[in-house]
């Protein structure tokens, strides 16, 4: 019987993490169709320290039941600040919904090694660390979590070197074989990060990408 390819959705709340979503679908799941849907106001009012208006929560899952009345088959929710809210979403919905970072940290903590964790935008620290309770089997696994300063304001003027150069230069510092590039919008900072660093960097679309489509796909086989 033949199905079309699944329909999966993307939800932003910055244009910085489109592309790198973008990318890493073509590179690990070319035939899922991918719809955008791009919320600034998130990411803006995570960062108001008096914002007021609705939970997070609730807006989040808002959009997530918006992709999947339009007949998405999986989500892919790509701001790390947010995590918390996502996980809302996952359980209002039957279809499978992803954190951003979570395939990502859990690969990283796998391996059983030191980790570092890089971000660049503040709220994404705090949700990362949740992550890293969640997911840690070991308490005792070393894991270090670093606002890399001044890179978001350089990537939001686009002056992207700088933005790269500064997170590798973090990455080459740090002391830990294990690095993790917190968000998506660090994911074009990977190259170079692996050249200073002369370690692997994992970023979350990569691994997120692979872990939908498995859900999917199983998903897919049930019905």
């Amino acid at each position: 019987m033949y199905r079309e390819a699944p329909r999966i959705g993307l939800v932003h709340a910055t244009p910085l993490a489109v592309e790198p979503a973008r990318a890493a679908f073509e590179a690990h799941w070319p035939e899922a169709r991918i719809v955008s849907l791009l919320d600034e106001s998130l990411q803006s009012d995570a960062a108001n320290t008096a914002y007021d208006g609705p939970a997070f929560s609730e807006r989040i899952v808002t959009l997530a039941k918006y992709q999947a009345a339009c007949g998405a088959e999986g989500l892919l929710f790509t701001c790390s600040a947010f995590s918390d809210a996502i996980k809302a979403a996952g359980r209002a919905l039957d279809v499978p919904v992803l954190r951003p970072d979570e395939a990502a940290i859990e690969q990283a903590l796998g391996l059983g090694k030191p980790v570092r964790i890089l971000c660049t935008f503040a709220p994404t620290v705090r949700v990362v660390k949740k992550l890293v309770d969640e997911f840690r089997e070991d308490p005792d696994q070393p894991v270090a979590f670093e606002l890399v300063e001044g890179a978001m304001d350089a990537l939001r003027t686009g002056d992207t070197g700088r933005h790269d150069w500064l997170i590798a230069a973090a990455a080459e510092r740090a002391g830990e074989p294990v690095i993790v590039l917190g968000q998506y919008s660090m994911a074009r900072a990977a190259g170079l990060v692996e050249r200073q660093s002369r370690r692997p960097a994992i970023t979350g679309p990569a691994y997120a990408v692979r872990m939908l489509k498995q859900l999917v796909e199983a998903r897919r086989e049930q019905m």
